[in-house]
């Protein structure tokens, strides 16, 4: 009898930035030109499982439609997992605050509606001074609020923030202990912060694992890493990282969630919607064929 998958779960969730058509981070309001009942009916047609929204997007859907609306759409397109992002600031008591803490409001209701299992954080991407008392007390309490929600907050290390590694994003959580709050660990993230396959397998703790996801890169970064990570990414397998051993080091880790694909590119903003989704899925379920083998044979 020939071995079932040995990576168990193939669904995959389409970030918010993969089917936002021509949208970017920091460009203006970040609104999807696309309507986002358009979107997730793509998303689903095409095979993704889940979908992942953004804030902006989310409170014009609140506005309008309501989220209740929104929710049905969800379950009528049979999407089954739904991530929220973004909330940056959460730490903060200067002028950023007020911004961070309406989007907090924004984020767990609409977590709740919906039935999003998680909600992206961001750290400080703008070389301010972080307090770590206040950096550990305020993430210990915005889990806090999340479980309350029904949700969980997943925080995002990035080599351009004051987590500059998974090391440190993992010291972070763990040394927190909320069962709400975890991390994000996307692949170029781990790549560019210098974090090797076989160091992430045995750092990673999967009671924080929250977030996983997928997308390559060129060997050297375009421009800043700011402007590589939100213009130059690529489809899994088109650049230079091991996406598969990514993949399997991960499952060695004992992830066994569905895989988020996040493409922010110049090039894959150009592309309609359908297209987009299409090629992203493919290549993605093309990794994880080659993680399959990998896995496999190191049993």
């Amino acid at each position: 009898m020939t071995p079932g998958p040995t990576t168990t779960n193939r669904e995959l969730l389409a970030t918010c930035w993969t089917s936002a058509g021509d949208a970017a981070p920091d460009r203006g309001d970040e609104v999807s030109p696309v309507d986002l009942r358009t979107r997730i009916e793509i998303a689903a047609e095409v095979g993704w499982e889940g979908f992942g929204l953004l804030h902006a997007d989310l409170a014009i859907a609140r506005d309008t439609i309501g989220l209740t609306e929104l929710r049905r759409i969800f379950d009528g397109a049979g999407i089954r997992h739904v991530e929220l992002e973004v909330l940056p600031w959460w730490w903060t008591t200067d002028e950023r605050r007020r911004i961070s803490d309406q989007r907090r409001t924004l984020l767990l209701q609409a977590a709740e509606v919906l039935g999003a299992r998680t909600i992206k954080i961001a750290a400080e991407g703008g070389d301010r001074p972080v307090d770590p008392a206040r950096f550990h007390d305020d993430f210990d309490h915005l889990a806090n609020q999340a479980g309350d929600a029904g949700t969980r907050v997943a925080l995002e290390p990035m080599p351009m923030t004051n987590l500059t590694t998974i090391q440190a994003g993992v010291e972070f959580v763990t040394a927190v202990g909320n069962r709400y709050g975890g991390l994000t660990v996307d692949t170029w993230h781990v790549h560019r912060g210098g974090t090797s396959y076989a160091e992430l397998e045995r750092i990673l703790p999967v009671e924080h694992l929250f977030i996983v996801e997928l997308d390559d890169a060129d060997e050297h970064v375009v421009g800043t890493l700011w402007e590589d990570t939100v213009n130059t990414r690529r489809l899994p397998g088109d650049g230079v990282f091991d996406v598969p051993a990514f993949i399997a080091a991960v499952h060695r880790a004992g992830y066994r969630g569905h895989w988020g694909v996040e493409i922010i590119s110049t090039e894959h903003r150009q592309l309609p919607i359908r297209e987009g989704l299409t090629r992203a899925r493919e290549a993605t379920l093309r990794a994880l064929d080659a993680a399959e083998a990998l896995v496999a044979s190191a049993s």
